[in-house]
């Protein structure tokens, strides 16, 4: 995703008095990861550090702490990198960055990539964030109601919708509330299945045979995407068209996807990361937020459940598996 594909907000750079001294000559910086699991994404991040200079091992060390599909561990991890005194935080997710900002007020923290950091209450100005977080926001909760557009277009006799819903996910109501306006559009019904961990995930697999629902929708949650696998065999398995949030949903099996391209998101973080430790001041580097999304379609998952994907809706698709 080029520059000019983000919003560019208006923002200067001064000194942040941590992370100056990072730059000594001879100094291995320290950079801490914090997130659900080892995310793509992430090792986008690491290669374009690698790009801006940053060797492993001669002047930059990352230090990994991954919650392991449990995001009460978070605060915890975050807590433990704080005490190493790293030089940055790079989160994925709400409730990593949630946990990072409890965490901390003085070292930076880069946001690989939130829902929405003004209604989390993040942050009060995507221009000026102020305090020690920037970073990208996709601010796309509105997008649930895209989704079930897309869904509708693909099953057009549409009336259940099944939404898979992690109450422990601080941006989680936000999609719901999206769901639920794109739903009310388009006259059709939500249920809404609560999973939060395997247990609980498994119970909504159980339940969703039961209730059998015309398609679902599954919005943006650390969680769930570390059982993408489940979740898209599962879907195929019980013949339920499904709409998905990342791009590796559709990798596992997936029908399609309305996303926004996440390896972009995490390439600006390495820029921010760059930033910093240059001597800029997280508080006044404005947070980006990607205008462009991609339509990702799984045909081989299409002809399993038996569907005829739409000619116009394969016209518009960014990229079709076959």
């Amino acid at each position: 995703m080029k520059r000019r594909e983000f919003i560019g907000l208006v923002g200067g750079a001064v000194a942040w008095p941590l992370t100056a001294s990072a730059q000594q000559q001879g100094k291995i910086v320290t950079i801490g990861i914090l997130a659900i699991e080892p995310w793509p994404p992430i090792d986008t991040f690491r290669r374009a550090l690698h790009d801006l200079g940053y060797i492993e091992g001669k002047n930059v060390r990352f230090e990994y702490r991954y919650a392991k599909e449990d995001n009460e561990r978070l605060p915890e991890l975050a807590n433990d990198l704080v005490g190493l005194n790293v030089d940055v935080i790079l989160t994925w997710g709400t409730d990593a960055v949630l946990a990072a900002k409890q965490a901390t007020t003085t070292i930076p923290i880069v946001m690989g990539v939130i829902g929405d950091p003004l209604s989390i209450g993040i942050v009060t100005n995507l221009a000026h964030p102020g305090g020690n977080v920037t970073g990208c926001s996709l601010s796309s909760a509105e997008l649930e109601a895209k989704r079930l557009q897309l869904l509708k277009e693909v099953v057009p006799g549409l009336s259940r919708v099944a939404i898979l819903f992690n109450p422990t996910n601080h941006y989680m109501p936000l999609a719901l509330q999206s769901a639920r306006k794109g739903a009310q559009v388009l006259h059709v019904s939500l249920a809404v299945y609560e999973v939060y961990d395997t247990t609980t995930l498994d119970a909504a697999f159980v339940t969703l045979t039961k209730d059998r629902p015309d398609a679902f929708l599954v919005p943006a949650d650390t969680f769930l995407v570390s059982q993408r696998s489940r979740i898209a065999q599962f879907a195929i398995e019980n013949k339920l068209p499904s709409v998905y949030t990342f791009r590796e949903y559709i990798e596992a099996g997936g029908l399609f996807a309305y996303t926004p391209n996440y390896n972009d998101l995490f390439r600006r973080a390495a820029s921010y990361v760059d930033k910093i430790l240059k001597g800029a001041k997280p508080g006044e580097l404005p947070i980006e937020q990607p205008t462009k999304f991609h339509l990702l379609i799984n045909l081989k998952t299409a002809r399993a459940l038996g569907l005829t994907v739409p000619p116009t809706l394969l016209a518009r698709a960014d990229e079709v598996i076959e």
